[in-house]
């Protein structure tokens, strides 16, 4: 591997093909945990089938003991007003209830990151379109991770998409300013940053070999926080509910593919008009 551009790790196309091994473990695990929520169960149960999912696959759960204090679960599960670094617990989910579910996976050294927002059962309209704009953010920002571009061409795509959609309440949404996307390879966060808004064309080149982890924080509300005392958890300041979604994306020769999500984002690449980078020979 090499690092260029302020320490930005730049790999081969046999290391992306490896981070593609972790990327489709966290897609697997992100669907099992999808088909595992509903009313009734905790957030320490889906931590349980997340750490047996990526165990019993060869792999090793990255949040775990990750940081200080140690982070001491395999998921962050982040309940309505909770928008990331929720930590599993006995806490039981309830229809109407939406939960941001984050999982890691380490194979053979090299990280995978990704997250979505599950509704448990029907939830009110307004966090409906909550949902559905945070994640069709993403993927805005990740059609503008093309070659030979810059890191903020993402940041404002994810921002210019939020801003464009109505408030289902006729205010503005929230997207959280200080966590942001990042790089990611042989470690879990490296250069650069990835913020969900600003100026495009600026940062490091997006060039073959970089890959990000893209991940929209928006919410029905205020972009301000606090955190839990249990010094992770953190929440919206104003008890807005807040939609999570993220995923890995290497660049190769070809343009962007989508590490963590199960068919390599081809289909919705191809929605949005966006080269497919799938390398030839890998899932």
């Amino acid at each position: 591997m090499a690092l260029r551009d302020r320490g930005v790790e730049i790999k081969t196309p046999e290391q992306i093909r490896l981070m593609r091994k972790a990327g489709l473990l966290v897609g697997e695990t992100l669907e099992l945990l999808r088909s595992s929520v509903r009313a009734g169960t905790s957030t320490a149960e889906l931590d349980a089938i997340a750490e047996d999912n990526i165990r019993s696959h060869g792999g090793i759960p990255s949040f775990k003991g990750y940081s200080h204090p140690p982070f001491p679960s395999s998921i962050c599960a982040s309940v309505n007003d909770e928008i990331v670094h929720g930590i599993p617990n006995q806490r039981v989910l309830k229809v109407g209830d939406i939960i941001s579910i984050d999982c890691g996976a380490i194979v053979e050294g090299w990280h995978g990151d990704a997250a979505i927002t599950v509704a448990v059962g029907e939830v009110a309209p307004d966090v409906a379109e909550l949902m559905r704009v945070t994640e069709e953010s993403l993927w805005r920002g990740i059609a503008a991770m093309r070659l030979g571009g810059r890191v903020t061409d993402i940041s404002a795509a994810v921002e210019s998409y939020v801003r464009s959609q109505p408030h289902p309440g006729g205010g503005s949404w929230g997207i959280l300013e200080d966590f942001t996307g990042h790089g990611i390879g042989s470690e879990m966060h490296m250069a650069p940053n990835v913020p969900n808004y600003g100026r495009a064309g600026r940062g490091p080149k997006l060039e073959r070999g970089l890959a990000l982890a893209i991940e929209p924080m928006v919410t029905l509300g205020s972009h301000r926080w606090k955190t839990y005392d249990d010094e992770w958890t953190i929440a919206t300041a104003d008890g807005s509910w807040a939609a999570h979604y993220e995923h890995s994306i290497g660049l190769t020769a070809s343009g962007a593919w989508v590490l963590t999500a199960l068919d390599g984002g081809e289909a919705r690449l191809a929605e949005l008009g966006v080269p497919f980078g799938g390398l030839p020979g890998s899932a």
